[in-house]
């Protein structure tokens, strides 16, 4: 398997800008007003964890969770694994390091850290289709991954360059799809964006099948940029436009709310 080259990037750089200039709005509420606070901010964010009846449904479109009390447990591990991830952002750490994969993993799926602690699998996986690289290969191109993701100077291009790009790979024996999503949102929350949690089931869908023709493609030809994996960028950057436009309403009407209280 080759890794996507960083330099056949292609992403709508108006949608990008169209996410910066939002944030920059609720950082002006946030700065500037006495009654829109960081906090409200906060609580958005870790709003972003879906209740726990959309859960089971995503979980079950993802082949992951079978029943409740998965989906219970689920719940619980990915709320822990948000709060990891903004006690280090709090505390001026960035999303940089395969060490740091390996922590989320051991809070998002003990039971699969315990199994190999800090190694990534040792057997042969399929995702749909898509033949994961060998055991033999995933420490090399982990750590190819690390250095293309440190030559990215978007933020935004590098958390959804490193969702892509380690699905395929697929390093660990389970869990995949949830660290990888975490990190993904460590790089977004740490440069101020919401994090990004697909909440439709036909959402989840369509992420799997752009997902799995993007690999398909790329696995024939690993150095032309295609219309599938571009699709995957598009609607990642549809996805954190969205959040970040909720994120803006929630804060204003927070704000607004206590203006009238106050009146």
């Amino acid at each position: 398997m080759q890794l996507l080259p960083i330099n056949l990037i292609q992403v709508n750089q108006k949608k990008i800008d169209k996410v910066d200039k939002i944030l920059k709005s609720v950082l002006r509420l946030v700065i500037y007003s006495r009654f829109h606070t960081a906090d409200d901010v906060l609580d958005n964010y870790l709003a972003s964890v879906i209740n726990i009846k959309q859960l089971v449904a995503i979980k079950n479109a993802q082949m992951e969770a079978q029943n409740d009390e998965e989906a219970q447990e689920y719940l619980i591990h990915l709320n822990e694994s948000l709060e990891f991830v903004t006690k280090e952002i709090n505390t001026q750490v960035a999303f940089e390091s395969q060490i740091q994969l390996f922590q989320l993993l051991k809070i998002i799926s003990p039971q699969t850290f315990a199994s190999h602690p800090n190694k990534y699998r040792k057997t042969n996986v399929m995702v749909g289709q898509h033949y994961c690289p060998e055991p033999k290969l995933i420490e090399s191109l982990m750590t190819e991954l690390f250095y293309n993701l440190h030559q990215i100077s978007n933020p935004i291009v590098r958390s959804i360059y490193l969702h892509h790009e380690m699905i395929r790979i697929h390093p660990f024996s389970d869990a995949n799809g949830r660290v990888t999503r975490i990190a993904k949102n460590w790089i977004l929350m740490y440069y101020l964006y919401p994090p990004i949690f697909i909440e439709e089931v036909f959402q989840k869908k369509t992420y799997i099948e752009t997902l799995s023709n993007s690999f398909k493609t790329l696995n024939k030809e690993p150095f032309v940029w295609n219309e599938s994996t571009s699709l995957f960028f598009d609607q990642q950057l549809d996805i954190l436009l969205e959040g970040t436009s909720k994120l803006l309403e929630n804060i204003d009407e927070s704000g607004l709310n206590r203006i009238n209280k106050n009146q």
